[in-house]
């Protein structure tokens, strides 16, 4: 396996780590912006399929749960055919799938081109990393993950503005037929300018840890996905969550006693993945994706905005994302990991309860200073995570620390989602109104801020020198 030594830094060594994970990124953009942008045009694709809209969601579903399905095999199919390959397979089959939802005539060929779309992005998110991993040394990682974590920020921001003049002015196939450039953009600069690798001992497909892994993810995502619909009955929702948690442990006994797992899960004894990923970041990650999904709903229903102003309003909300990038790296090497978790979890905390206290009659230039802020501090936080995840993470357990921290942050994602639903459903039931007016919107970013900063704290358990290795920080400054 073709491996990049941990303690180079030629110039040609950075020049093909950025380059990598540069190419990484614009396959993540195209996938991400995907997930995003759909959900403006459901009602749209149902007249043209001559189905209510409400019918339209099975084409998220299907989507999901795919992904849950295939996600636990990308690391093991990444070692035994190369990363390289199976990067390219699955830009391929999310470009392809993306022409045949956009040609889809009827729900049924919708709903198969989503499940191959699925495949695709299951594929797609462990491996690109992988592949970022085994080309970046260790003082480059830090940058490196740096750029293939704005789509993650981008994405979710600008897809249902795009997504929604996409589906005005032109129709909703193109928010489809976009993926295809992005595609063959990918296709190209992934075969031109990264190397191929694989194990060159492959293990054996561990049957019964991919089928419980799969199982269990599956059942819990759509459990998670369904508290946001309370309309859809709670035991259903219930029953799926609990199926999931079982299973999910049945598969971790089962991967702690095999020869050769699906997932080697020896990563949890490295601290900085364990925090990073499994306790702390995963609870930090609800507060990081329960904030965008608010924030468009705040600015409709509660101040009343038309979708477009309220797109402006999130807008500085992006570019707050977007402006972190320039200081994050020399920010990490001054102050360290746990300084910068600890202060910018805290600040972000605060951000998002100040989100809950404005109104429409708070002058708009300071909600503006108010979204930058937030952008800020979420984007710090988020490169923070993903970068200390793998800081520590020797080469052999690569693939399944890439696998294990995508699984992870698809539960992070829709755990955010659900929670801030459940918050104002909830509060909207206990007022007894018939509508979600701004007190419920108020109590929503009061908990996810309480989640946030509990998270933030937590992160004090890290030593000093947590990470140096990769932000070049010297704990004696």
């Amino acid at each position: 396996m073709t491996a990049i030594p941990e303690t180079e830094t030629s110039p040609e060594t950075v020049t093909n780590a950025r380059r990598v994970a540069l190419i990484v990124a614009i396959a993540f953009f195209m996938q991400l912006l995907d997930s995003t942008i759909i959900s403006t045009s459901l009602p749209q694709m149902g007249a043209s399929f001559g189905v209510p809209a409400v019918a339209m969601s099975i084409g998220i579903t299907v989507y999901m749960l795919t992904m849950a399905v295939f996600v636990p095999l990308s690391g093991w199919l990444a070692d035994r055919f190369g990363a390289r390959n199976v990067f390219l397979v699955a830009i391929a089959l999310f470009t392809l799938a993306s022409l045949a939802c956009g040609f889809s005539q009827n729900l049924t060929q919708f709903v198969a081109a989503r499940a191959v779309q699925g495949l695709g992005s299951a594929l797609m998110t462990p491996v690109g990393r992988i592949l970022v991993l085994r080309n970046a040394s260790k003082s480059e990682l830090l940058n490196a993950t740096a750029l293939i974590t704005w789509p993650a920020l981008f994405a979710p921001v600008v897809g249902p503005v795009l997504g929604g003049f996409i589906t005005t002015y032109l129709s909703w196939h193109w928010n489809f037929f976009i993926n295809i450039p992005l595609g063959l953009i990918g296709l190209a600069l992934v075969a031109r300018f990264i190397p191929g690798d694989r194990e060159a001992d492959p293990k054996p497909l561990d049957w019964p840890g991919f089928f419980l892994t799969s199982l269990g993810l599956a059942c819990l995502l759509y459990g998670l996905e369904r508290i946001a619909h309370p309309e859809d009955g709670v035991l259903p929702t219930v029953l799926l969550i609990t199926a999931g948690v079982v299973i999910g442990w049945l598969a971790v006994r089962h991967l702690g006693r095999v020869a050769h797992p699906l997932l080697d899960l020896s990563s949890f004894r490295v601290q900085t993945f364990a925090i990073s990923t499994l306790a702390t970041g995963t609870i930090f990650r609800v507060a990081i994706n329960a904030t965008p999904f608010l924030l468009p709903l705040l600015f409709q229903v509660g101040f009343g905005l038309s979708p477009v102003d309220a797109g402006l309003m999130i807008l500085a909300y992006f570019l707050g994302n977007l402006g972190m990038k320039t200081v994050t790296t020399p920010t990490l090497r001054r102050f360290g990991f746990r300084t910068v978790m600890v202060v910018n979890g805290i600040i972000a905390a605060a951000s998002t309860v100040a989100c809950g206290a404005i109104s429409p009659q708070t002058p708009q230039a300071l909600v503006m200073a108010l979204m930058l802020i937030a952008g800020l501090s979420r984007s710090m936080q988020f490169t923070g995570l993903n970068t200390l995840a793998f800081a520590d993470i020797e080469a052999a357990q690569r693939s399944s620390a890439a696998t294990l921290s995508s699984m992870l942050q698809q539960i992070a994602m829709l755990f955010g989602v659900a929670v801030a639903a459940a918050i104002l459903n909830l509060s909207q039931i206990a007022r007894a109104r018939p509508a979600l007016d701004l007190v419920d919107f108020r109590i929503a970013f009061f908990v996810i801020s309480a989640i946030g900063l509990v998270a933030a704290l937590r992160f004090l358990v890290l030593p000093p020198a947590a990470g140096a290795e990769v932000s070049g920080h010297a704990a004696g400054n």
